[in-house]
């Protein structure tokens, strides 16, 4: 129990210490519309940190931008828009599920579904056919393996 609130605090600790005090912004519920969106986007210096929890330069800047454009009184869609228009989807820590990414966010339940069909399929097709009679072995044949066995 304790390794494990030790381990949630170095967590919280770590993502605290990305974010300068003198980035925040005064008005506490702005300021956590502006965390919601940190934890929103991907850097994409480090690519698998959100800009949350990211110490490069370009996720400092962006969290800036991010306070800004929240002080200034845009919405959480509009803020993500944005970056979405500089940078693509992939700024996004959970990509949407509109548009073309329907096809990667159905590809992998309809892959299982395939390779689950074809070796359902498989597995019938293989216990329907006709078992193979097995046949003794002919005389030359018997005396052939005698032959091999005695060497």
């Amino acid at each position: 129990m304790k390794r494990l609130a030790l381990a949630l605090w170095f967590v919280l600790a770590s993502a605290a210490l990305a974010l300068d005090p003198s980035e925040m912004l005064d008005d506490p519920a702005l300021e956590a519309r502006a965390r919601g969106l940190d934890h929103a986007l991907r850097c994409v210096v480090c690519q698998s940190e959100s800009v949350a929890s990211s110490n490069a330069q370009w996720a400092i800047d962006t969290r800036r931008v991010i306070r800004e454009q929240v002080d200034a009184g845009q919405t959480d869609d509009a803020i993500i828009d944005f970056f979405v228009e500089r940078y693509g989807e992939f700024v996004l820590m959970t990509p949407r599920s509109s548009g073309s990414n329907w096809l990667l966010w159905g590809a992998g339940p309809l892959m299982f579904l395939l390779a689950a069909g074809i070796g359902f399929g498989y597995l019938r097709g293989r216990s329907a056919a006709p078992a193979t009679p097995e046949t003794a072995l002919s005389e030359d044949e018997a005396k052939r393996l005698r032959e091999i066995l005695e060497e």
